[in-house]
C-alpha cells in the first residue's frame, strides 16, 4: 500500500470514528443519559415490596425466604460466570463473616454454576439456585452482581449494583 492510499485510510476512518462519536453524543445529550421512560428499573427500587419465595439450597433442601422477622435480609444476586461477581464475592464474604447479630444473608445463584465453581471460589454464605426466570422478573433482577437489603415486610431498604467498594457493601450490611 503506497503511503498515499494508507493517509487517505486513515482520514477515512478518523471521519467515520468521529462521526460515531457524535452520534453517541447526539443520543446520550437527547435523553439525558436516562433510560426511556417505558423502560423498567434492571432492579427493585427502594420502597418497593418483595414476596417471599422458596428456593433450593446447594445442598438440594429447599428453604423458604420469608421477609417477617424484626432484621433485615440481605440477598446477593450472582452468576458463576459473571467477572464483576467474582470480584464481589470475596468482599460479601468478608462482611458476612462481621455482620451485625440478628442480619439474615443469602446469596441466590443466578446460574448454574460448572463444575468445581465452588471449590475455586469459596462461599461463606449460604447460597440457594434461583427459582427461575420467572422469579429474577418478578424481583426485577436482570444485571448481577446485585445486593439488595430488604426489611420485615419485604420492603427494599437499599439496593447495590455492580461492584460495590466495602464501605458501600458496609452501609448496606448495616446493623
Amino acid at each position: 500500500m503506497t503511503h498515499w492510499a494508507f493517509d487517505r485510510r486513515r482520514r477515512w476512518l478518523a471521519a467515520t470514528l468521529a462521526v460515531v462519536v457524535a452520534w453517541g453524543a447526539l443520543a446520550s445529550a437527547q435523553t439525558n443519559g436516562a433510560p426511556p421512560a417505558n423502560t423498567p428499573e434492571p432492579f427493585p427500587a427502594k420502597g418497593e415490596t418483595l414476596t417471599p419465595f422458596e428456593a433450593a439450597g446447594l445442598d438440594g433442601v429447599t428453604r423458604r425466604v420469608a421477609f417477617d422477622g424484626k432484621g433485615a435480609t440481605i440477598l446477593l444476586f450472582f452468576l458463576s460466570g459473571c467477572p464483576t461477581c467474582h470480584k464481589m464475592i470475596p468482599e460479601w464474604n468478608r462482611i458476612y463473616l462481621r455482620r451485625p447479630p440478628g442480619l439474615q444473608v443469602i446469596g441466590v445463584l443466578m446460574d448454574r454454576e460448572p463444575p468445581g465453581f465452588f471449590q475455586t471460589m469459596p462461599v461463606a454464605f449460604p447460597v440457594l439456585r434461583s427459582p427461575g426466570p420467572g422469579f429474577l422478573r418478578s424481583y426485577k433482577v436482570s444485571r448481577a452482581p446485585l445486593t439488595l437489603r430488604v426489611g420485615p415486610g419485604g420492603k427494599v431498604e437499599d439496593v447495590g449494583l455492580g461492584l460495590l467498594d466495602p464501605i458501600r457493601i458496609g452501609q448496606i450490611f448495616r446493623p
